[in-house]
């Protein structure tokens, strides 16, 4: 069997899931990239996860579906091995304000968000317990950890759940020597945020005491800090990459 270390992504397939997996690649993990719908955007992760001398594998499942999810874990195990860390980024949202959002879109984001994130931890988790494994769970998050965005009450709640995920998980999972936090991306500029402001850039760094918005880089360096060896002692915290946008307050949305 396979002894190298290995990461699991989900939702890995562009923007912050893809750049997690390429940093840790780049750092010497093996990567699972998952993806749900995007076949092409797996498989270009995949060429850069080559470009850094790694080996990756792709699978599709949705993350907020148990049994595609385990799955998953069973072809991770039978080719690569037991997972080391467990990257629960997948998500999605609904932009729609709270008295026309339906059943339906509520629940297509907690499942994906939430219950993705509940998936990868406890089937990781289960993985890391059995072979003895010191894991690193790190749950992606949100400035909607603590800012109430209008307009976004499904995907608000869900990364309001995952920071409390992240911090029970912690204090279950630490007797077993693994840890888990939560990296809390802000004002970073990726296809999707570029799709909700025709400026981004130019909305959001006058708005962010760094003055400038965040890249891809800025949240997977953050994430190998979390998985890195001077993160041993790190458990059941959240931490804000977002330049303290979200620090500020009363935010003005």
């Amino acid at each position: 069997m396979n002894t190298a270390r290995l990461a699991v992504v989900t939702g890995a397939s562009k923007g912050i899931g893809r750049g997690i997996a390429v940093k840790l690649a780049s750092i010497g993990y093996e990567i699972l990239v998952n993806y749900g719908g995007d076949r092409a955007g797996a498989e270009e992760t995949v060429r850069m996860i080559s470009g850094v001398g790694s080996q990756a594998w792709i699978f599709q499942a949705d993350v907020g579906d148990r049994d595609q999810m385990q799955a998953m874990f069973d072809f991770v195990v039978d080719r690569a091995g037991i997972p080391d860390i467990q990257v629960n980024n997948a998500g999605v949202q609904t932009w729609k304000p709270l008295l026309e959002l339906t059943d339906s879109e509520w629940d297509r984001t907690i499942r994906t968000n939430l219950k993705g994130a509940f998936l990868g931890t406890q089937l990781a988790a289960r993985l890391m317990v059995e072979h003895q494994r010191k894991g690193r769970i790190i749950n992606i998050g949100s400035g909607c950890n603590k800012v109430p965005f209008p307009n976004l009450v499904d995907y608000t709640s869900s990364k309001g759940g995952i920071e409390m995920l992240t911090r029970v998980s912690a204090v279950e999972l630490g007797p077993y020597g693994i840890t888990v936090n939560c990296v809390a991306p802000g004002a970073i500029e990726i296809e999707r945020t570029k799709e909700e402001a025709h400026d981004y850039a130019g909305t959001w760094a006058p708005l962010t005491p760094c003055r400038r918005v965040g890249q891809v880089e800025d949240v997977a360096e953050a994430v190998a800090y979390l998985v890195s060896d001077a993160a041993e002692f790190v458990t059941a915290q959240t931490l804000y990459v977002d330049g303290g946008a979200f620090s500020q307050g009363p935010w003005p949305y």
